[in-house]
């Protein structure tokens, strides 16, 4: 994929102001960005599921340095400098699944359509009634001609409501990522999301439901040499109370980061100095750690953390580990866990 350095795409600055519905949208100005959304769900058999749906922007050329474009050219058609991967998977106690998906940006394959609200990839579909995100449905299929190919064995077709304030990650949205604030993202958040509807594992059904959490963030940059890859946290303390928070590990020659937000469903959050932060790994019996302590003793948290399934990792194109958890403690609840970098 050719690219230009990060100094030729747009920059995040801590002055932007947020706009709703318009930041929704894909920022095409900007190297990359992501729609993120994870889900704990229960089905009426009584099994856990966990699952996960994001789609990827990926600009190969910075606006004035994309040799396809002219004065006045729009993004459209087979002249896009945008490309879009879109990952999905699904998780249960014994076992999990994962696909991906690689598109050019194009009307009939892949892109992000403005009213109503369109993110789609193929058959992988985030599909509004409006300009605003909700409500929705979210669609990961893999059948062809109505069947399902039996090397795919899973499926999942949501409906998603919410009613809460987005949550501002970092201060106003600016969110940074390293010690220094040489690196940042625009990010928000809406972890206050009803998710119903059905999974599909190895040919069964289940109707599900369960609570989801939407993460969005773009940027031109997302770590510095010096940092090896993150740890990241979604975890639901209470019906009313959400916490997110996450480090980026250091190479030999970098410096560990933490941050952290507690939100409310009202819209109310405050974020979360790293120095505040406790989060070390209990088990490392598999590549990744599985089981973690996340303490924040001025805030009277004190929880641990433990993998739905430790064999959730995303063996993609870019791999990764993704998968719920579930903790116990000060509070006790379930969440999600994503980690790179190992």
């Amino acid at each position: 994929m050719m690219s230009n350095p990060v100094q030729a795409y747009a920059k995040v600055t801590p002055e932007r102001e947020f706009s709703f519905p318009a930041d929704h949208q894909s920022h095409d100005d900007f190297r990359h960005e992501w729609w993120y959304l994870t889900a704990n769900l229960v089905g009426e058999s009584g099994r856990e599921y966990g699952v996960q749906w994001t789609q990827f922007r990926f600009a190969t050329f910075a606006d004035a340095a994309d040799p396809l474009r002219t004065e006045n050219q729009s993004d459209i058609g087979w002249n896009s400098r945008h490309v879009y991967m879109a990952h999905s998977a699904l998780t249960t106690r014994d076992a999990h699944y994962a696909a991906e998906k690689w598109s050019r940006s194009h009307s009939q394959l892949a892109g992000v359509d403005r009213e109503p609200i369109a993110v789609y990839l193929d058959d992988w579909r985030w599909q509004s009634s409006s300009e605003k995100l909700f409500p929705a449905t979210l669609s990961v299929t893999h059948k062809r001609d109505g069947v399902q190919p039996k090397n795919e064995n899973f499926s999942f077709s949501l409906s998603l409501q919410s009613v809460a304030p987005f949550q501002l990650q970092g201060d106003r949205g600016y969110s940074v990522k390293s010690a220094d604030g040489a690196v940042a993202s625009y990010y928000y958040s809406q972890p206050y999301i009803d998710v119903e509807g059905e999974v599909i594992v190895d040919g069964v059904a289940d109707k599900v439901s369960g609570k989801g959490w939407l993460d969005r963030e773009w940027s031109s940059q997302i770590l510095l040499d010096s940092q090896q890859g993150w740890d990241w946290f979604a975890l639901r303390l209470s019906n009313d109370l959400t916490l997110v928070l996450f480090q980026l590990r250091p190479t030999e020659d970098g410096e560990l980061f933490k941050s952290a937000r507690l939100m409310d469903a009202q819209g109310n959050g405050f974020a979360i100095n790293g120095e505040e932060i406790v989060l070390a790994p209990t088990d490392q019996t598999n590549q990744q750690p599985t089981q973690w302590q996340v303490s924040i003793p001025k805030y009277d948290i004190n929880l641990m953390v433990t993998a739905l399934n430790p064999n959730a990792a995303m063996t993609l194109s870019i791999p990764y580990w993704e998968g719920p958890v579930r903790f116990t403690g000060s509070h006790s609840g379930k969440g999600y866990l994503e980690m790179t970098g190992y």
